[in-house]
């Protein structure tokens, strides 16, 4: 798709940015549309990152630079299975993996193109996201789980949305910690700066992340986090904020490493056809830093 440049008239004012965008290129979905304008590829009136739901006034300038959609690719790529059945599978995605194709992939192997090699992925609004209900960044290790079936697609989709998922996370972070526990709640929106990065903002999302501390170190503390909300770049962001960047986030900040030291560890869910409570475990990577990590689940079962 070419370049797109419109001005608004009458006839447009008062209509949503992302509805407006969308009639503009009906062979893409709505919520390609959403995520493009997250990314800043919609200007209007010279602003990037202006929200999907932005209502759009006379005379305003919008400029769109469609990314290209790719195109899902099986391709065969060994990847650690925690847990499958008939309506999910659960697995432990390695480091600098992506986990589906977007904006710059293209010829990259994706997640969900390895996964669709072997078996079949639950069909989604996005053609881009089959079975995917939620993403880990392509830096961060650990579990994802994905469906495999429609049913078992809105069933997760579903508990994610009533936040019944409890996600717990290892990460390696700048700085000592006096306090033990905490929690952090700041509100997470897209950087209106820098539209690739996030940031704690007053017309942010809700955004809510515990913590604890597992091992203290004069320079580095290991936490285990658990994020009660999904933002984008929740965790990395949160503690950005509070002054204890992720060690190895490029990104935001956090002193250089050799990886992000963010490891999703446990993902706990119902069974999307039977109810049953599943909770999946990646253990961590020969590439994150030693720790006591045998006595680990203990320890986070106290807390």
């Amino acid at each position: 798709m070419e370049h797109i440049s419109r001005t608004i008239g009458p006839e447009d004012v008062g209509r949503r940015l992302d509805q407006y965008v969308a009639s503009l290129a009906p062979g893409v979905s709505r919520s390609e549309v959403q995520r493009q304008i997250r990314e800043g590829l919609v200007v209007v009136s010279g602003r990037p990152g202006v929200a999907p739901s932005y209502r759009l006034r006379h005379g305003d300038a919008v400029d769109w630079e469609p990314r290209s959609l790719d195109v899902l690719v099986p391709r065969a790529l060994s990847i650690p299975i925690l847990y499958e059945d008939g309506d999910i599978v659960a697995v432990d995605k390695p480091a600098n993996l992506i986990v589906h194709p977007g904006s710059g992939t293209r010829g990259t192997t994706t997640l969900v193109e390895a996964l669709l090699a072997t078996r079949s992925l639950a069909p989604s609004d996005d053609p881009a996201r089959p079975g995917i209900v939620h993403r880990i960044d392509k830096e961060t290790t650990g579990v994802l789980v994905v469906a495999k079936t429609a049913s078992a697609l809105v069933a997760l989709k579903d508990q994610f949305a009533r936040r019944a998922v409890e996600k717990q996370y290892l990460a390696w972070v700048a700085g000592a910690f006096d306090e033990s526990d905490g929690t952090i709640d700041a509100p997470v929106g897209r950087d209106p700066r820098a539209p690739r990065r996030m940031a704690v903002s007053a017309d942010g999302r809700l955004s809510q992340t515990e913590f604890s501390v597992l091992e203290r170190h004069p320079r580095r503390t290991l936490l285990l986090v658990r994020p009660k909300t999904g933002r984008t770049h929740q965790i990395r962001v949160h503690f950005l904020y509070i002054g204890h960047p992720v060690i190895g986030d490029r990104l935001y900040g956090g002193p250089p490493a050799p990886r992000l030291f963010l490891h999703a560890w446990k993902l706990s869910i119902d069974h999307p056809a039977t109810g049953a409570r599943l909770t999946f475990e990646a253990p961590p990577p020969a590439s994150f830093p030693r720790g006591d990590y045998g006595a680990l689940s203990d320890r986070a079962a106290k807390r």
